[in-house]
């Protein structure tokens, strides 16, 4: 209970002030598109449990638009199903509007078919940026893009990982993988404009399904190439199954660094601590493992979690989620409607500073509705644990970072 009067006063706080009398037969109903089967629903169960943490606080604090705030999941783990499921909660659930989504090949089609019912799509976690530069006009992201992933691989790079090796950034060789969806390749398009720029050594570049079973001439192109940093961009399965392949075909590349994943409980189950130490992750900030002044708040959510999961988080895209959940509805409210092209008109006029929401996020959208107040974080795997350790800001006092070879 106390937990709850916590978040309902961050609520309040971040001004989601709505109508404290709502009828129990008045509801929002907001589709939730994500993998709930298959071998990312763990993931996209994750990400939902971020919105249901979200829509428990602005249900406690009276609703939205004087109704109450029912989600309905749409289980999508393909892209064409994605476009079968918003058909379906259009149809036949009679949803308002649609949110998501853990993949961006998924949020790519579903959100084009929000389009024909002419239903909002609010993003919060898929980051390719084809998906708001198609300009769609219902669709708004609240959470980072592909851009911002190659930015703060670039820096962590330049600014971490460099100095670390006792390397000038163009001294550096590095390596640039992905799964081959527009969700990997993107990434790897604008990290290798940004390293180029910076004048680093890209010796090679490489992209594999994300559902590989074998990953062996992957390894050994890159261990032909002898890189410096080798760089992974992808989902759970493939970047466990590459960390594997290293172990056994050992290859020690001076730095590891994987973007999007590689920081979750099932990674450390699968590799275990002794060859993940030192590995460095670029992924969203982490609710157990950010100062309270970088992501105010992540500690309730964090309360909040455990509250009603009993567990500790599975990964931090649902700390992510929540957050974009909760600016989400500040854009509802200032519309005072859930029609695409209000929502985008009262979303384009907030601004916000970054370090505003439990996610280090601020609001500031561009053209494109993608915000720009909105980034990733780098941790590493240090004795079993994730920690922390850019930008300084967001690290807890007294962290330093570990040496970053493979033992």
């Amino acid at each position: 209970m106390k937990t709850l009067k916590t978040m309902a006063g961050l609520a309040l706080a971040l001004g989601l002030g709505f109508a404290s009398q709502v009828s129990a037969q008045q509801t929002l109903k907001i589709g939730a598109i994500n993998p709930y089967s298959g071998p990312l629903a763990l993931y996209g169960t994750e990400v939902t449990r971020g919105y249901e943490l979200a829509v428990d606080q602005i249900n406690a604090a009276g609703g939205v638009l004087g109704k109450k705030v029912e989600l309905i999941r749409g289980d999508a783990s393909n892209p064409q199903q994605g476009i079968a499921t918003v058909e379906q909660l259009a149809t036949k659930d009679k949803v308002d509007m649609f949110m998501g989504t853990y993949i961006s090949g998924i949020s790519l089609t579903a959100s084009d078919a929000a389009m024909r019912y002419n239903k909002l799509y609010w993003e919060t976690n898929a980051v390719s940026t084809a998906l708001t530069e198609r300009g769609l006009p219902n669709f708004i992201r609240s959470g980072p893009d592909g851009a911002a992933f190659a930015t703060t691989s670039a820096n962590v790079l330049r600014n971490l990982i460099a100095a670390n090796l006792k390397k000038d950034i163009k001294d550096l060789k590095i390596w640039l993988e992905s799964e081959d969806s527009i969700y990997g390749t993107g990434i790897v398009e604008a990290q290798k404009k940004l390293l180029t720029e910076m004048g680093a050594k890209i010796v090679g570049i490489g992209a594999h399904s994300a559902r590989s079973i074998d990953l062996n001439d992957t390894v050994l192109r890159a261990k032909q190439a002898a890189p410096d940093v080798f760089v992974q961009t992808g989902y759970v399965p493939d970047g466990n199954l590459l960390l594997r392949t290293f172990r056994d075909q050992g290859f020690k590349p001076g730095a590891i660094l994987f973007v999007g994943t590689g920081d979750t409980p099932e990674t450390l189950e699968a590799i275990g601590p002794a060859y993940l130490e030192g590995v460095l992750v670029i992924g969203y900030p982490r609710s157990n493992d950010v100062t309270e002044a970088f992501g105010p708040g992540n500690r309730a959510f964090l309360a909040a979690y455990r509250a009603k999961y009993k567990s500790e988080p599975v990964a931090p895209q649902g700390m992510a989620a929540y957050s974009g959940t909760l600016i989400m509805f500040e854009a509802i409210k200032l519309a005072g409607s859930v029609d695409p092209e209000k929502v985008r008109a009262a979303a384009a006029k907030m601004d916000k500073p970054e370090s505003t929401y439990p996610s280090g996020f601020g609001i500031k959208f561009d053209k494109n509705m993608q915000n720009v107040r909105a980034w990733f974080t780098a941790s590493q795997w240090q004795s079993g644990k994730m920690v922390t350790v850019f930008p300084q800001n967001a690290a807890l006092p007294g962290v330093t970072v570990k040496p970053l070879g493979r033992p």
